[in-house]
């Protein structure tokens, strides 16, 4: 093969990894991806939890498909939208810890979303997962229903944010709750602490949440 075809070849491997690079260059791409790794969407539904129109979101996950990061599925007169497999929920968390790995920017705006380091919870996990199988803290998922339905930590109970000041006789004191939602930029799980705590509570942040974890959701 000559060094004109070897140079070719390259270039048409690179540009076609450039492909995910290049769907994944956008903000709004990356919160969508992060919002389909909790489970499969309607476009209206993405559209309203990451703040921007249906046009725009239309527009976003037609070049998420075009990369093949994203799969569409018609159901009746609603197309669904899920990740494409496991390897892009994968994707997302990895490039994320690069980010905070090497972007101080990024890790001083983490840090002031933790007001109190007391208010994580330990990150082993194994060791969390054999705490909630014997009963000594509750693990506590805040996202919608839906999403709980379509995937969750092992043990966890499903109280949705906007659920949880009606529901609060559900939970036993005296237990620490365990909160968490879609990961370490979603802010539900950490407002849920703040409610618990204010209500005499001992509640503590995981920022882990599925995608972190490895759990893919049911189709």
């Amino acid at each position: 093969m000559g060094m004109d075809n070897q140079r070719h070849i390259k270039d048409l491997l690179y540009e076609q990894v450039a492909r995910i690079g290049k769907a994944a260059c956008s903000p709004k791409r990356l919160e969508l991806i992060e919002l389909l790794c909790q489970g499969e969407k309607t476009v209206d539904t993405l559209a309203h939890e990451a703040a921007i129109s249906m046009k725009l979101a239309s527009a976003h996950l037609r070049q998420l498909r075009a990369a093949r990061l994203v799969e569409t599925e018609k159901q009746g007169k609603y197309v669904i939208y899920r990740i494409a497999n496991r390897a892009v929920a994968d994707f997302w968390v990895g490039i994320r810890s690069l980010a905070e790995d090497r972007l101080v920017e990024l890790r001083m705006v983490i840090e002031q979303m933790v007001s109190h380091p007391k208010e994580l919870a330990p990150q082993d996990r194994d060791s969390l997962v054999r705490m909630a199988r014997k009963g000594e803290v509750m693990v506590l998922d805040v996202r919608p229903a839906d999403e709980f339905l379509a995937a969750h930590l092992p043990f966890a109970r499903s109280i949705p944010i906007g659920e949880l000041k009606l529901r609060l006789s559900e939970l036993p004191k005296g237990k620490t709750v365990v909160a968490y939602c879609r990961g370490p930029y979603c802010l539900m799980a950490r407002d849920a602490v703040e409610l618990l705590r204010k209500k005499g509570y001992e509640a503590v942040w995981l920022p882990e949440g599925v995608a972190e974890w490895g759990i893919a959701p049911v189709r």
